[in-house]
């Protein structure tokens, strides 16, 4: 898996999973988050995973055309946000095309941005998107639903019951008008307990919340120092005002956390979460009540929490990391005749 183009491969590679041929990953918009470039960089890993570092190669969306020339790629596999107009995948599928490769999108925003798919429906012959719900929204045929993950490189920590928690309940992340609303209708509860609740916009709340930002590697220590780990989903929609889709599919966060060794309380507004997770893996809470009852079944419960932390661990090992889902990307592109 390399991260820039130095010579043309030999033409006859052969994948981990017995497919012939090579797979380049283009990414990078203009306006791309930190929190993209790590999706980008797991999804990497699932790619190297399935097909053998050395067929996967990656390059950023301005020189993805180009490289389509040089390395003649069996898939080209676009990740990321379609919004930025600056972002323009058009002429990346048409050299594609002219060499026979089969073009993929997969949608990470979604459905935040889901008014905007047009820059990208028309032009591969695949499209992913990470929402369930989002997925239905798409006016062409194609259209699969592949949740996001975690990656063992990043995200995975061994779980060590030895630790000391020193916080009972963590969440980190931006405080969107929806995760406020939802904290400050605990906050009767929380007032009692030891908390971390941490990143921008959160400070204004008083004592236990910060608007520090966390890297990576602070986030995970912090997961391994806390009893509950809150899990909320986010409410900043950029383009979806014409259907107005509500998130269905859990974040990766959800599967980050989890192969962490956290133990996460998760917020429900669906019952998506029972797609990925059992109730003796990860607890679910919509209302405060609901809230305290989990805060006096686990708080104080080492071994129980401990217990359902290492069954979601399993899980997401199991079932949940980039590896699988680009296996089932692989899957649904030799189901519609794409790849043999």
């Amino acid at each position: 898996m390399s991260e820039t183009v130095i010579e043309r491969p030999d033409e006859t590679a052969i994948s981990a999973s017995g497919l012939t041929g090579r797979v380049l990953v283009c990414s990078g918009g203009r306006y791309e988050s930190q929190a993209n470039a790590q999706i980008r960089e797991s999804i990497m890993d699932g790619w190297a995973a399935c097909f053998g570092e050395d067929n996967v190669t990656a390059v950023h969306i301005s020189a993805a055309a180009a490289s389509i020339a040089l390395l003649k790629p069996t898939i080209v596999f676009a990740i990321g946000s379609y919004l930025p107009e600056s972002t323009y995948f058009g002429e990346v599928c048409r050299e594609a095309r002219k060499i026979g490769a089969v073009t993929v999108f997969w949608a990470t925003e979604d459905p935040y941005e889901q008014d905007a798919n047009y820059r990208v429906a028309d032009d591969f012959d695949v499209v992913f998107s990470c929402d369930r719900w989002g997925h239905n929204f798409y006016q062409r045929d194609r259209v699969f639903h592949l949740p996001l993950a975690a990656s063992p490189k990043l995200h995975y920590m061994p779980i060590d019951e030895t630790v000391e928690k020193t916080i009972d309940v963590l969440f980190c992340g931006v405080a969107f008008t929806s995760r406020k609303d939802i904290v400050r209708n605990l906050l009767p509860v929380l007032r009692d307990l030891n908390i971390k609740i941490i990143g921008p916009g959160w400070g204004e709340l008083g004592i236990g919340f910060s608007d520090a930002r966390i890297e990576k590697n602070q986030l995970v220590e912090l997961y391994r120092r806390s009893k509950l780990v809150l899990n909320l989903g986010r409410s900043l929609h950029f383009e979806n005002k014409r259907f107005i889709i509500a998130p269905s599919t859990p974040g990766p966060r959800t599967f980050e956390a989890a192969l962490a060794g956290a133990f996460q309380v998760f917020h429900e507004d669906t019952h998506e979460i029972r797609r990925y997770f059992r109730p003796d893996e990860i607890p679910t809470f919509s209302n405060r009540k609901d809230f305290e009852n989990i805060v006096a079944t686990y708080l104080s419960d080492d071994a129980k929490r401990l217990s359902m932390a290492r069954k979601a661990q399993a899980r997401t090992e199991k079932e949940h990391l980039y590896k699988h889902r680009i296996e089932q990307a692989l899957s649904v592109l030799k189901a519609e005749g794409l790849i043999g």
